[in-house]
């Protein structure tokens, strides 16, 4: 196989300096509202949304609300987004929907940041439970005409002395609502049929717990074929709460009995620590929606999707964390953003490095990262990458199916100092139908180099 790589050299991009300090002005320069894009993450680069709770509203669109991050040295903001879709790979985001400060500061009584929220209608209205670091004042509801906001009139919950995170709202058929909170053990109570108050005499703890039920935080509740599902962020693995896992009961008030993981986020990054997704029917399909983390960082984390299924018995298979999310495999012949990886093995984290644009960094030797998964349908035998090398450089292999699958190319990359991006191409095995892609970094120096993107091609076609 020929191995030879041909480097085309491109002028070094300006770039934000001390990029971990700057996140909080960085989301001022973004001007993203009703941008599209595919496959996972669901957000687009350089936006970083987590806890993804998701809806389908009365308009037959699904939404997805969740805490808006955008610093290294803390969790979420003071804002928060809205995503909204009508096909799962093409999205819409309203930004600013609802605000602790600044501009749209619907929390008069609190500055504080606002942390994992969910939303419901009823009454004619959505409403928005946010929550916040401040045990005085933790829930509360704010209210909107619109599924997307603004959501104005924010308000404290009262919850009979009991006051924590990540609120959830759940709504039988027979329209009575559930308010479902906490951390460490989650607790349920009634809604008033304002929705905007609980009934304190209703409240019930323990409905989960991390002795019984591994749950730490982040519950959500829906209902299939007559079994209700406690959604939550698990612990049963490593403990630490990497899992999204469920426990099953026929009401709403429990017992719960533990039914096991729906999906794991561990090495999506090197500090990932926590998950927090919710489950959802669309167009006849389930769909769990989770967070993966980033920047080497638990606080900077991006909401993805995968599709699942149910066994006769009601329990749910667990699924992989993927590339292609809830759309098809990603074309071998378009470019492929280096932030798709769904598995990083080793140092490698997704970074953002220029103004709505992310990369592969930390990369070295002996790191792996996967792409799941990649139609070749139409053959490739090249492939090419955009790399930035660092001082002493190194090399990628590129291996289908396992990390120590069939190696199908390499590519040898210099060192260099000039801080440049540059496009490398080799020639590749050809590779036919649909596989994982794994790139395994070695080098003799760490900090190998860093990747933009890239794409195979299929130039037999041309010969």
């Amino acid at each position: 196989m020929d191995t030879g790589n041909t480097i085309a050299k491109e002028g070094a991009y300006s770039r934000f300096h001390s990029a971990m300090t700057y996140y909080p002005l960085l989301l001022l320069f973004l001007t993203i509202s009703n941008s599209t894009f595919c496959q996972n993450p669901i957000v687009p680069a350089g936006v970083y949304l987590a806890d993804p709770s998701a809806h389908v509203w009365q308009d037959g669109k699904l939404y997805v609300y969740g805490s808006l991050d955008e610093s290294t040295e803390y969790y979420c903001s003071y804002d928060y987004h809205v995503l909204s879709t009508s096909d799962l790979l093409h999205w819409d985001m309203e930004e600013n929907v609802f605000a602790s400060r600044g501009e749209n500061d619907e929390v008069l009584y609190s500055d504080k940041e606002l942390y994992a929220p969910d939303c419901q209608f009823k009454n004619g209205l959505y409403y928005l439970y946010y929550c916040q670091p401040d045990r005085k004042a933790a829930e509360g509801v704010a209210t909107s005409k619109s599924p997307i906001g603004p959501f104005s009139s924010g308000a404290p919950i009262a919850l009979g002395g009991i006051e924590e995170i990540d609120p959830a709202v759940f709504i039988d058929d027979d329209g009575q609502a559930y308010y479902i909170w906490g951390q460490f053990d989650a607790k349920i109570a009634r809604l008033k049929p304002n929705m905007t108050e609980i009934d304190s005499l209703s409240i019930v703890p323990e409905l989960a717990t991390e002795k019984e039920h591994f749950f730490h935080e982040g519950a959500f509740m829906f209902k299939r074929n007559g079994i209700y599902y406690l959604v939550y962020s698990d612990i049963s693995r490593g403990n630490q709460p990497t899992c999204i896992g469920y426990s099953t009961s026929d009401s709403p008030w429990g017992p719960f009995k533990y039914g096991g993981v729906i999906v794991d986020n561990d090495n999506c990054d090197p500090s990932t620590w926590n998950n927090h997704g919710s489950v959802v029917k669309f167009k006849g399909q389930w769909y769990v929606f989770y967070h993966r983390s980033t920047h080497n960082s638990r606080m900077m984390r991006k909401a993805c999707v995968e599709p699942i299924t149910f066994n006769m018995d009601g329990s749910i298979n667990e699924v992989e964390m993927t590339s292609q999310g809830a759309g098809p495999p990603l074309k071998s012949l378009d470019k492929i953003e280096a932030e798709r990886a769904c598995l990083l093995l080793g140092n490698s984290r997704i970074e953002l490095f220029e103004t709505m644009n992310e990369k592969l960094g930390g990369i070295q030797n002996g790191d792996k990262v996967a792409y799941k998964y990649i139609d070749f349908k139409d053959g490739a035998d090249q492939i090419q990458f955009r790399v930035k090398a660092l001082q002493n450089g190194g090399k990628i292999s590129v291996r289908i199916d396992q990390p120590w699958g069939p190696e199908v190319g390499v590519l040898n990359i210099s060192g260099d100092e000039s801080g440049d991006w540059d496009t490398v191409t080799s020639k590749m095995k050809k590779v036919e139908g649909v596989h994982a892609v794994w790139l395994a970094f070695s080098g003799d120096k760490n900090e190998l180099f860093e990747l933009d993107w890239f794409e195979f091609a299929n130039n037999s076609e041309n010969e």
